[in-house]
C-alpha cells in the first residue's frame, strides 16, 4: 500500500467544492453550469487515470502522471480540479463511497455472519478499493500499554476489547482548520464494524480481530501488478491466507 498523506490534509479544509456534480447544485447549494460534452469526456477520463495512477503509484504520484495517463495536457487537469489535494479528496470519497456500499450489500443479503465479512473483503479486494483508502482509514499505530483514556476514543465496536501492549488500533486524524473527520470515512468504519461485530459475536471472527485488521486486509490484499490476469490471481490467493488467519478455531 502506497498510500501518502502529504497530499491529503489540507484538502479536507476545501470541503464541499469536492462533491459537485458535473452540473447542478453543489453541496453548498451553489449551481454550477453543465459540462460540454468533451469536458465531460475529459474529466471521466481525469478520474479513470487518476484512480489507475494513485492506485499503482500511491497519491503522491505527480499530476502530470495523471494527465499523461488521460492523454490531455496537465492544464486540463488543473482547470477541473485547481489543486492536487481537491483531486486526491474526490478519488478517496469515491472509493470510500463504493466500499460502504460494498460492506452494506454483504449486510443486506448475507444471512451468515462469516459469508457477509468474508463477501465484503472478496468484492473489495478484487475491485481494487484497497489501494485508494483515504489516510485517515488506514492510520494504525500500536498501543504500548494500557491507557483508559484511548479506551473512550476507540471505535465503539472495539470497546470490549482491552488496549494492551502491541495492539493494532486505529489513530484518528487530527482536524485541520477546525473541520471535523470526514463523513464518508466514519459511515465506512460503521458498517464494516456492524460486520466484525457479528462475525465476532457468532464466534467465527477471532475476538482480537478488530475494524482495522479487516481494512489492513483490504490494503494488504490488493497487490498493484502489471499483468491484470496475475494481479487477480495473487489478490485472491493472498486474500484466502488472510481470511484463515481472521476466522476463529475451535479449542
Amino acid at each position: 500500500m502506497h498510500v501518502q498523506d502529504s497530499h491529503w490534509s489540507s484538502a479536507v479544509a476545501t470541503g464541499g467544492a469536492l462533491s459537485a456534480p458535473a452540473g447542478g447544485a453543489r453541496g453548498d447549494g451553489v449551481r454550477t453550469a453543465p459540462l460540454r460534452v468533451d469536458a465531460q469526456r475529459n474529466l471521466e477520463h481525469v478520474l479513470r487515470a487518476a484512480r489507475e495512477v494513485f492506485g499503482e503509484l500511491g497519491y503522491g504520484a505527480p499530476m502530470e502522471d495523471v494527465a499523461r495517463r488521460a492523454r490531455v495536457g496537465v492544464g486540463t487537469v488543473y482547470r477541473r480540479f485547481p489543486s492536487k489535494d481537491v483531486l486526491v479528496r474526490r478519488i478517496a470519497e469515491e472509493e470510500t463511497s463504493r466500499l460502504t456500499e460494498q460492506a452494506r450489500t454483504a449486510l443486506g443479503q448475507e444471512d451468515e455472519p462469516w459469508s457477509a465479512l468474508s463477501r465484503f473483503l472478496r468484492t473489495s479486494v478484487a475491485s481494487g478499493a484497497g489501494r485508494l483508502l483515504p489516510p485517515q482509514v488506514l492510520r494504525v499505530g500500536v498501543a504500548e500499554e494500557h491507557d483508559p483514556a484511548d479506551h473512550a476514543r476507540r471505535l465503539p465496536q472495539q470497546r470490549t476489547q482491552t488496549a494492551g501492549a502491541g495492539e493494532l488500533r486505529l489513530v484518528p486524524e487530527q482536524p485541520v482548520g477546525g473541520v471535523a473527520d470526514d463523513a464518508g470515512a466514519a459511515q465506512l468504519l460503521d458498517v464494516v464494524g456492524r460486520l466484525v461485530e457479528r462475525a465476532r459475536t457468532a464466534g467465527e471472527l477471532r475476538p482480537d480481530v478488530s475494524v482495522s485488521d479487516v481494512l489492513l486486509v483490504i490494503a494488504t490484499a490488493a497487490p498493484s501488478l502489471p499483468d491484470a490476469a496475475q494481479q487477480a490471481a495473487a489478490s485472491a490467493r493472498l486474500l484466502d491466507i488472510l481470511l484463515e488467519g481472521l476466522r476463529s478455531r475451535p479449542a
